[in-house]
């Protein structure tokens, strides 16, 4: 029965950790800004963090089932 909520919680974070990764990385290759008025190499970084953070909690909660 505890292993519904954290399947969720995996896919939600997996989700929003690669659909963000993959939002940056087209930005990037395309040379647009990633966040509107933050300097492009600080956005960039930040926001791949973000994903890859997103990405390992979203592993993390699939380790615990």
């Amino acid at each position: 029965m505890e292993s519904g909520p954290a399947i969720f919680t995996g896919v939600v974070f997996a989700l929003f950790g690669g659909g963000l990764l993959g939002w940056t990385a087209v930005r990037v290759r395309q040379r647009q800004p990633v966040a509107q008025g933050v300097n492009p190499v600080a956005s960039a970084t930040l926001a791949t963090l973000v994903a890859v953070a997103a990405l390992t909690l979203g592993t993390w909660c699939f380790t615990r089932l």
